[in-house]
């Protein structure tokens, strides 16, 4: 039996070298969500929400230069 993979999976699962400009993009992309971060940091109340709200804006950064990197 020949298996044949999802080429999604394959994409999604392999090394992608930056291209250029997209060092560029990826710090961008972390510098504005910095700016958030701070933000937060600064106006939020110390609580899980706020925990919350890091952690997914970290997840958002790591997303987004997936979207970079992959496509």
């Amino acid at each position: 039996m020949i298996f044949v993979s999802n080429p999604q999976i394959e994409n999604n699962f392999k090394y992608h070298a930056p291209k250029p400009g997209q060092s560029e993009i990826y710090e961008q992309i972390r510098e504005k969500a910095k700016e958030l971060a701070d933000l937060i940091d600064e106006k939020c109340p110390k609580s899980r929400e706020a925990s919350l709200a890091m952690t997914n804006l970290e997840q958002a950064v790591m997303w987004a230069n997936a979207a970079v990197a992959r496509n």
